[in-house]
């Protein structure tokens, strides 16, 4: 391996504060990288000509749309890059390293030693039959350096990483398996692994996509605390523009694998000089729902398209009772959207799959359109769901990946046994239009299209049947910030085009605050509150509610969005 005249620290053993804060020290230098996927005329540039520099202590974010090369970036830093991918022009060096043509052996002394990975998803990142201790254990086994370590002396080291990450009872945990640990803390035990032996730089990809905003806010807090203590560079890799502004130095923003902005957090936030940045910045911003749409298509005393009454759901396991949902009961207006909202565990789902009646209530009445559907079973819950349809939160693994769009949409249709062959394309036809997808795309498979091209699918097969009642659980958590907007856009479109109710499951509060009429608030399987959406974001009545706004990303934002409606209000008078 090469190396490249820089200053170095010294590097001594795993001391907690062997890590000096060096915050002018350059440590990550990339110069006109290239990367491509495929060879020939099917090659096709996701990295293209790209300059990032990053110094100790420094936290920067790698913001943009799927498909912006910004997670191909990140890969290539710590050489995981696909087989697909090659790198053909540019340079990497890490400190006086250069990594451009290191090979795969010296790679690997580096991962985890000097660059760590937190990835996206724990639940795939974490060996289900072993044990957080064990698991944590292995990184010092697998990079042994020096006399051989007691077990005693490791598991001393586990115990103060997942403290370190904030993690309660640490010596509990160390017996549990990741099935135990809810997500937030999975995603910490991860952290606690890639910063074990306390890498110069973390890689960080999409960390806290699925986390609801109180455990978000806590994981964050993490990776600050380990730039500000230990002089830890981090690459934070996003799509959520409100979380990088507030916990990021530099916003570093890509698009069709090019950085179009790379500034501080401030000057971007006050001028961005990129019209891509602009928007960006509009979409991520605060949108509280429009007045216009807050009329429901039905009038006073109209029967409610959902109802639910005293709903509770009991779960024993392992001879332990556990109490999911706690006599929850309101109502949804027809025409109008109702959210629930609240951290992972409340019963925000298990409330959904029981109005759906893929869950059997242990106490409690559902009632859809006025008719009480509790016990129906066999063919009344076909017929129920020719009402009443569920739009996945991951589209990629909710669409049969082997057919077309077309049978997709059309497949619920040849199950009920609707119209002719004919009849079916033309409604096919008729769905696809109706939700923004071009004609063309018919003869597509899923892998063909983009995450919000599948999600539109999704609401188009939803919609085969005459579906007029949607549950959407988490439909948009997987897509960026722009891709976000398109599909709400969609939603309320239909929404106002055909009368449709929506009830709308998710973590992200700035979505729920622009797409809802009324919201409900659920904590550990109780709704501790409702109202209309502008009462409960503007003035909660509930401490937990707000708890929940005050973790919500996007401070900075929110901020700027509020002087410029103050500056615009004062020049109008």
């Amino acid at each position: 391996m090469n190396t490249r005249e820089a200053p170095t620290r010294p590097r001594t053993e795993t001391a907690p504060d062997r890590v000096p804060h060096v915050p002018d020290e350059l440590l990550l230098d990339v110069r006109g990288l290239r990367i491509e996927y495929g060879q020939g005329d099917a090659a096709r540039t996701a990295v293209d000509g790209v300059d990032l520099a990053l110094r100790r202590g420094e936290i920067v974010a790698l913001v943009g749309e799927s498909g912006s090369g910004k997670s191909t970036l990140a890969k290539s830093i710590i050489g995981l890059l696909p087989a697909a991918a090659r790198r053909t022009a540019g340079s990497i060096v890490l400190g006086d390293t250069n990594l451009t043509d290191a090979r795969e052996k010296d790679l690997e002394k580096i991962r985890g030693v000097r660059i760590g990975l937190v990835p996206q998803d724990p639940g795939a990142s974490l060996d289900p039959v072993r044990t957080i201790g064990s698991q944590l254990a292995e990184v010092f086994r697998l990079h042994r350096d020096g006399p051989r370590r007691s077990r005693r002396s490791v598991r001393a080291d586990v115990i103060r990483l997942l403290d370190l990450v904030g993690i309660d009872r640490p010596e509990e945990r160390l017996k549990q398996y990741p099935h135990e640990l809810s997500g937030g803390l999975k995603q910490r035990v991860l952290i606690a692994i890639a910063f074990s032996l306390q890498p110069e730089l973390l890689i960080a990809d999409e960390p806290t996509s699925a986390l609801d905003v109180t455990v978000q806010a806590r994981v964050l807090d993490v990776f600050e605390r380990l730039a500000r203590e230990f002089g830890t560079a981090v690459v934070f890799v996003t799509h959520d523009l409100a979380v990088a502004t507030d916990h990021a130095v530099r916003i570093v923003v890509m698009r069709r694998g090019r950085i179009v902005e790379d500034r501080p957090v401030a000057d971007i936030l006050a001028e961005p000089e990129d019209e891509y940045t602009a928007r960006l910045l509009e979409e991520a911003s605060p949108h509280p729902r429009a007045e216009a749409r807050l009329v429901s298509v039905a009038g006073p005393g109209a029967t409610p398209a959902i109802e639910v009454r005293g709903l509770t759901r009991d779960f024993d396991r392992a001879g332990e009772h556990h109490r999911a949902v706690d006599g929850v009961s309101f109502g949804i207006a027809q025409g109008t959207t109702f959210s629930l909202v609240g951290e992972s565990g409340s019963g925000k789902s298990t409330t959904a799959r029981m109005i759906l009646r893929l869950l059997d209530p242990t106490a409690g009445q559902v009632l859809i359109q006025g008719e009480d559907v509790t016990s129906v079973s066999g063919d009344q819950k076909r017929e129920l769901w020719r009402s009443l349809q569920l739009v996945y939160q991951n589209p990629d693994s909710a669409l049969d990946p082997r057919l077309p769009v077309r049978k997709i949409v059309g497949e619920p249709l040849l199950n009920y046994r609707i119209g002719t062959r004919v009849e079916r394309d033309g409604r096919v036809a008729d769905l696809l239009e109706q939700v923004g997808l071009a004609p063309g795309l018919a003869g597509k498979r899923p892998l063909e299209l983009s995450g919000g091209q599948r999600q539109r699918v999704a609401i188009a097969r939803a919609l085969a049947l005459g579906a007029r009642t949607l549950v959407l659980d988490e439909a948009l958590s997987a897509l960026d910030v722009l891709t976000q907007a398109q599909i709400l856009r969609l939603l309320e479109d239909l929404q106002q085009d055909l009368g449709l109710t929506y009830l709308f499951i998710s973590h992200d509060l700035h979505v729920v605050e622009r797409i809802s009429t009324t919201v409900g608030v659920m904590r550990r399987g109780q709704l501790v509150e409702t109202g209309p959406t502008a009462d409960v974001f503007g003035n909660p009545a509930s401490e937990y509610t707000r708890l929940l706004l005050d973790s919500n990303p996007g401070h900075r934002l929110r901020a700027l969005t509020d002087s410029r409606s103050t500056a615009a209000l004062s020049s109008s008078r």
